[in-house]
C-alpha cells in the first residue's frame, strides 16, 4: 500500500514512518500541514493518506475537505490525540475514510489500516460504538419526522423524487402549482432540511423512492 504521512510533530511522523516501513507499507511522501497534505494528494495519488487534525496553515478537517472535493476516491484517515465525537463525526462528514487515535497500541493501528484494502473503514474500537449509536439515532429521528408527513404530503413527495415538475405534480393529484409548492415548504421544515435536492435525497435514502431517471 503506498502511503501518505502527514503530521506536524517530526519525532511521531518519523517514529510512524519507520513503523509503517517495517510492516511493509511504502511511505511514498511526508508532510506536515494541511496545504502540503493538498499538494501531495494531487501529485502522488497514494492509495491512502493519513492525516493530523491539529495542523498549521491548513487543519486535517479542511485538508480532507478540500482533497475528497478534488479527488472523491481518495481514502484518508485521521490519525490524532482527539477522541471529541464531534470531530470525530465531523472527519467522517468531510470525507474521511477512517478515524483512529494516536494512543492505540501500534499492532492495531497496523491492522485498521491494513483492513482498508478489505474495504474495513478503521475506527478507533472505543469510537466505533458511538457511530453505531449515532446511525440508530439519525434513523429513528427519520422514521419519527417521515411520520409527520400527511399521506397527501407524502404522495407529493415521492413524486418530486421520481422526477416530476411542481406543475406536473399538480397535475397528478389535482391540485394548484401554488399548493404543490405549499406542501413542498411544509414538508421541508418537517422533516429540517434546506431545498428540494435535500427532499430528493431523503426520500430516495429512506427507500420511499427508488431512484430513477425521468424521461421526458
Amino acid at each position: 500500500m503506498r502511503v501518505v504521512l502527514v503530521d506536524d510533530h517530526p519525532m511521531f511522523l518519523e517514529g510512524l514512518r519507520n513503523f509503517l516501513t517495517a510492516h511493509g507499507m511504502q511511505v511514498i511522501g511526508t508532510g506536515s500541514d494541511g496545504e502540503e497534505a493538498q499538494m501531495l494528494a494531487r501529485t502522488l495519488r497514494p492509495d491512502l493518506l493519513v492525516i493530523d487534525l491539529q495542523m498549521p496553515r491548513c487543519d486535517g478537517l479542511e485538508a480532507t475537505r478540500r482533497i475528497t472535493a478534488e479527488w472523491p476516491e481518495a481514502r484518508i484517515v485521521v490519525l490524532t490525540v482527539s477522541a471529541e465525537e464531534t470531530l470525530l463525526f465531523e472527519a467522517l462528514k468531510a470525507g474521511a475514510s477512517g478515524y483512529l487515535l494516536k494512543n492505540m497500541q501500534a499492532d492495531d493501528l497496523f491492522l485498521l489500516l491494513a483492513g482498508l484494502e478489505q474495504g474495513a473503514p478503521p475506527i478507533a474500537p472505543e469510537l466505533a460504538q458511538r457511530i453505531d449509536v449515532e446511525l440508530a439515532r439519525q434513523e429513528a429521528d427519520e422514521v419519527a419526522a417521515e411520520a409527520r408527513l400527511s399521506p397527501q404530503q407524502r404522495n407529493i413527495l415521492i413524486l418530486v423524487a421520481q422526477g416530476l415538475t411542481y406543475r406536473e405534480v399538480a397535475q397528478e393529484v389535482h391540485l394548484s402549482e401554488a399548493a404543490i409548492k405549499y406542501h413542498m415548504k411544509q414538508i421541508l421544515n418537517r422533516l429540517h432540511l434546506a431545498n428540494r435536492t435535500e427532499a430528493v435525497a431523503y426520500a430516495r435514502r429512506s427507500g420511499m423512492v427508488a431512484e430513477r431517471t425521468k424521461t421526458e
